[in-house]
């Protein structure tokens, strides 16, 4: 019975550890930061009063609020080809979207810069509304259909 228990603390705690810290999961899919290899994984925190930060294999871009310039939002949809050819015909008719993140700012040196990144479905809002309070800056939206998404 004990070895039981085990397994279900275990399986309880399993979300918190798989979280790994505190931060959005996103991937940066690329920008002017040269530092930073395209598609890597990384999280964003938006918690520090003064910056927004993401982090990824150790390394870490800092960027005041008061330097965020623009912050964009859109969506892409793509078919799932491959899987319905291997899987079913039947999702062709599934689309995936893809959000996606732009954060335009001004460097140290006063160089406009730029980081893209693709959010998770679940973090988007928050993640927007997060951005919009901390910079004093409205979301930019690619279309309608990502400002619906965005919004909620």
């Amino acid at each position: 019975m004990k070895w039981f228990c085990g397994i279900c603390i275990a399986l309880a705690l399993s979300p918190l550890l798989q979280a790994g810290g505190p931060g959005d999961r996103v991937q940066y899919i690329g920008g002017t930061v040269a530092e930073l290899p395209s598609k890597s994984s990384g999280r964003i925190q938006i918690t520090d009063p003064d910056a927004f930060l993401f982090e990824s294999h150790g390394i870490k871009v800092r960027v005041p609020y008061s330097t965020i310039t623009n912050l964009e939002y859109g969506q892409r949809v793509d078919r799932r080809y491959l899987e319905a050819i291997l899987i079913s015909p039947l999702l062709l008719l599934a689309k995936k979207h893809t959000h996606f993140l732009t954060v335009g700012y001004t460097d140290e040196a006063g160089k406009q810069q730029a980081l893209v990144f693709e959010v998770g479905k679940g973090d988007v809002r928050s993640v927007l509304v997060s951005l919009e309070a901390r910079t004093g800056r409205k979301i930019e939206f690619q279309d309608e259909e990502a400002r619906k998404a965005g919004k909620g």
